[in-house]
């Protein structure tokens, strides 16, 4: 007797995303420098026809919420965690900006872990090639 095998989390979310033929999502990835670069890479990718996430705080830049340094580093976290999210539901990885970090790379290797592809806007900096 054969028994049906048991999907894994990321399979039964790939199959949901097919049941309500959702566009594919990308997730933008790179030092948040890259700011004005990531904006133009999500409205190309949106005039593709693609569902865009990608991060949204610049911390760099004064802002009330990450004033406070404690605050500022539970923030940071936080946002790691929620990037790393958006990676699991992405369909592939666009890297933007001609510089890869150590976040970016941790996110780029993330990725490559779950079988995403991973695109870069500067091939020349991807770190397996």
């Amino acid at each position: 007797m054969s028994y049906p095998q048991r999907l894994t989390p990321e399979e039964k979310l790939a199959d949901a995303k097919k049941l309500l033929s959702l566009p594919r999502i990308v997730v933008i990835c790179g030092s948040t420098r890259f700011m004005a670069e990531m904006n133009e890479a999500d409205l190309r990718e949106t005039k593709a026809g693609r569902i865009v996430v990608k991060p949204v705080c610049e911390m760099k830049s004064p802002h009330e919420p990450w004033s406070d340094p404690v605050e500022a580093e539970a923030l940071k976290v936080r946002l790691g965690d929620l990037h790393r999210a958006k990676i699991l539901l992405a369909d592939e990885v666009l890297v933007v900006g001609d510089y890869v970090g150590d976040s970016t790379r941790a996110e780029i290797a993330y990725a490559r872990s779950l079988g995403k592809p991973v695109r870069f806007t500067h091939p020349d900096v991807d770190p397996h090639a």
